[in-house]
């Protein structure tokens, strides 16, 4: 037994249940990045990632839901999701992500991303493959090569903030957040943490400082979590993005992601019946066959996502 400093918030999550008593896992994950001259209410998540573990526990997928997308917001109508918070808290935010995904959140994580920078130095760096180069920050700029590359301290937090380096600004720093993410996932599965009980005590001792979670979200249930999953691997994580139909402009003038309802219908029967492997492969696949058919002259992908017309 032992005890974290954990800070939480209040939810509205059911307190009273094991997060796999349906069998599944899901857990959203919010990026706080709190300037400090804002209060809680000015605040929007611009990183939110729904983490989706099925009832075998050897795979985790992790579902990036752009900041812009245009959803029903219960009892306040259509907005971006990430104004959630704004309306009615972490309870509406989460409320918002279970209507539009269709899962049940079991617990709820807002990682510090000023905090996470500490910790890449305290994990000896991160290592991911990063798909295309680019700089990031006015004041001696780092400068990231297209290919494998270590990410620590500074370099780390403009990796995951950077998006006016890109055309698709929005879709690129959703791409990069992910590889961050599961690169610092990766490091931790590789070395077999989870078949260790002290090592997963000290990870979850090393993390919590950056972490702020739901009520009932303390540590000894995380370490509980992690030895149920001890056959995870790096290679059982897989990233995707929320299905969209690309950008738009609402009547009212703002620039919005459509969501697409047909493939979150195929989305939701896939959590359901455990067949998540196959769908994202058919929706990566999709993704591809549209962002051939739309390259600018420099070659580069400008639509990484499906079309309003995607093939179905």
């Amino acid at each position: 037994e032992f005890d974290m400093n954990r800070e939480t918030v209040q939810t509205g999550i059911d307190q009273t249940t094991d997060a796999f008593d349906d069998g599944e896992m899901n857990i959203l994950v919010l990026g706080s990045d709190a300037r400090e001259d804002e209060s809680q209410e000015d605040q929007r998540s611009d990183t939110m990632m729904l983490v989706h573990v099925p009832e075998t526990r050897d795979e985790m997928y992790v579902m990036s839901i752009m900041r812009d997308l245009w959803v029903e917001l219960p009892d306040v109508g259509m907005s971006k999701v990430n104004s959630a918070q704004s309306h009615g808290g972490y309870p509406l935010t989460i409320q918002t992500v279970e209507g539009l995904t269709g899962a049940d959140i079991d617990h709820m994580v807002i990682v510090d991303f000023d905090g996470f920078s500490d910790l890449t130095t305290a994990l000896g760096g991160v290592e991911i493959e990063n798909d295309m180069a680019f700089s990031a920050g006015q004041a001696n700029p780092s400068y990231y090569p297209e290919g494998t590359i270590r990410l620590e301290g500074t370099d780390a937090l403009r990796f995951v903030r950077e998006r006016k380096a890109f055309t698709d600004g929005d879709y690129q720093r959703v791409k990069n957040q992910q590889k961050f993410l599961t690169g610092i996932a990766s490091q931790v599965l590789d070395s077999s943490t989870l078949t260790n009980p002290s090592k997963i005590s000290d990870m979850v001792s090393a993390f919590t400082p950056y972490l702020t979670v739901d009520e009932s979200l303390d540590a000894q249930t995380l370490v509980n979590y992690g030895m149920s999953m001890s056959k995870m691997r790096a290679s059982g994580i897989t990233s995707f993005t929320i299905p969209n139909a690309g950008t738009g402009t609402t009547q009212g003038g703002a620039s919005v992601v459509w969501p697409d309802e047909e493939e979150l219908g195929n989305m939701r029967s896939a959590m359901e019946n455990g067949s998540m492997d196959e769908y994202v492969k058919e929706l990566e696949e999709r993704q591809e066959e549209q962002a051939d058919g739309a390259t600018d002259e420099t070659g580069e992908n400008v639509t990484e996502e499906p079309g309003v017309d995607a093939p179905q």
